[in-house]
């Protein structure tokens, strides 16, 4: 049963790899805001909470390399090099807090939270230094605006959306897990 269990988190992993693949196509079609929906961040979320952090560790740290390197876009250095760090600490905090707390939706919107924080404030710090060795600055008004102002519509659908999910696919009636 164990490693039953060990194949649905790896199967499930995978399935969150490829939609923070596609999602960005999919929003991408929306002008204006479509990159401001952060597609990527919402499967690397749902894979912490439903596989667990070290899932969503790697899955979050390897989709925007993916990506770049596939597709070009995001832009490898600073962009992708930076979400990696990110989206990387989206999946570890969101898995390890959802571990750590009671399995009840107040809980879920407070591991969700502190995710999307400790996941923007690592993004900063690797700006900080890449932009540093790049011989570039990043301000303080830039990280505000980067983490959080350009990113509100973004914030707020997974805000609604993620928590949604989780309760749904954390039921043990959706998914069997021994």
């Amino acid at each position: 049963m164990k490693n039953q269990n060990k194949l649905l988190k790896m199967v499930f992993a995978a399935a969150f790899l490829a939609m923070s693949y596609i999602m960005p196509f999919l929003t991408g079609q929306i002008p204006e805001i479509g990159s401001m929906l952060c597609p990527m961040h919402i499967p690397v979320l749902l894979c912490g909470f439903i596989c667990g952090w070290p899932w969503g560790l790697a899955v979050g740290f390897i989709a925007p390399l993916l990506r770049s390197l596939t597709l070009g876009m995001p832009p490898l250095f600073p962009t992708a090099v930076c979400m990696a760090f990110e989206l990387a600490a989206y999946g570890l905090f969101s898995g390890l807090m959802h571990k750590i707390l009671p399995r009840k939706k107040p809980y879920i919107y407070c591991s969700l939270i502190v995710a999307m924080i400790v996941g923007r404030v690592i993004w900063g710090a690797t700006m900080f230094a890449c932009m540093g060795i790049n011989g570039g600055a990043f301000t303080f008004s830039a990280f505000i605006a980067g983490a959080i102002t350009n990113a509100i519509p973004g914030i707020i659908v997974q805000i609604i959306v993620v928590p949604i999910l989780v309760m749904i696919l954390d039921n043990p009636k959706i998914i069997r897990r021994k």
